[in-house]
């Protein structure tokens, strides 16, 4: 069993983890190596490339994020609510962080709660806060076409009021940022985490590591960038920012593992990155420079911890994702579970 790879047994009770003989059990598995559910920290259920999806389709997203072993998600907003997804017992568990919270025409359109006067965004985080488990999502930067750039959203002291109001609310403040300019005003302000963080300075990766800030770089969904700045003619300036971004993202995810900022695994799926990635996003982090051993941690038992999920210990919900081989030895095991227990039941 991972990550404490020694020999162990395991049974399931009602849903839930024993770790004592159960007299009669049936054995579902003899061999192989135990993984807590998989994690991925950056999704959305929901969303699709086009927008806003049904709730049949957002179904079909969670169970394809089931199948390759992700049974708890992070959803990082949604422009649907997704709260009948959490009731069904053969569906990930989702912690939904309401919807984006952005500028007019500075995010992508009809995805999340456009705020018209920047000093309202902290009422706008209060109400977020109330809809979602525990995160809200800001959108911290976005290109400004009045700059041709990408730029903040957001004044610095509007940023602090309003993760004080979140944090009041007892609820975490993850934010999406690309570029380097926003950076300095979410960290003053004490966001959670940052989500992309392909602008990360030397600065800004030296607080992250001090607050204990968390970064989810979504490695999978960065390679998109070139694309993104071949179809931006209009603005020059900010297409060069992004293959800048894209070429160092590497650079700059290493130096933030190297530097002991916990990063986590996070596919972004739901816009134009498919579901049921996330070994993909592992295999990612380990080429950054990441073990096989933290990079798989940082999608599973590290990830649970992160979120206040438990893993494979007495009582613990049964989560489980099993393999015939070492994934250690060779990520590519990931891609194909053998068993995938969700609640104590096997899909």
């Amino acid at each position: 069993m991972l990550p404490d790879d020694e020999p162990r047994d395991l049974w399931v009770v009602n849903g839930r983890i024993r770790t004592r003989p159960v007299p009669g059990a049936r054995t579902v598995v003899d061999g192989g190596y135990l993984l807590p559910g998989l994690v991925d920290a950056h999704c959305h259920v929901g969303l699709g490339p086009q927008g806003a999806v049904e709730l049949p389709e957002a179904v079909d997203q969670a169970l394809a994020d089931r199948d390759a072993g992700a049974l708890l998600i992070r959803d990082c907003g949604s422009p649907i609510d997704t709260r009948p997804l959490q009731e069904r017992l053969d569906l990930p568990r989702i912690i939904r962080a309401g919807r984006h919270i952005a500028r007019p025409k500075r995010y992508t359109r009809y995805v999340g709660v456009e705020v018209e006067d920047p000093a309202a965004l902290p009422a706008v985080v209060a109400e977020q806060a109330a809809e979602g488990d525990g995160w809200v999502k800001l959108v911290g930067d976005w290109i400004d076409r009045s700059t041709g750039d990408l730029a903040p959203l957001w004044p610095d002291d509007v940023l602090a009021e309003a993760v004080k109001v979140a944090h009041e609310a007892k609820a975490r403040v993850t934010a999406h940022v690309f570029g380097e300019d926003a950076l300095p005003g979410l960290l003053a302000a004490g966001v959670d985490c940052v989500e992309h963080g392909t602008g990360l300075t030397d600065d800004a990766i030296a607080a992250m590591a001090q607050a204990g800030t968390a970064l989810v770089p979504t490695l999978i969904n960065i390679e998109k960038f070139p694309g993104i700045a071949a179809n931006a003619e209009k603005y020059p300036v900010y297409a060069r920012h992004m293959l800048d971004l894209h070429a160092r993202n590497r650079a700059t995810v290493a130096a933030a593992v190297e530097a002991g900022v916990p990063v986590f695994a996070g596919t972004d799926a739901g816009g134009g990155i498919a579901h049921g990635r996330i070994a993909d996003e592992i295999a990612a982090l380990h080429g950054v420079g990441m073990s096989t051993t933290l990079a798989i941690g940082a999608a599973s038992w590290a990830a649970r911890e992160w979120l206040g999920f438990p893993s494979l210990v007495e009582g613990a919900a049964a989560d489980v994702v099993v393999y015939r081989e070492d994934p250690r030895r060779d990520l590519g095991v990931l891609r194909h579970p053998d068993l995938v227990m969700l609640r104590g039941r096997i899909h």
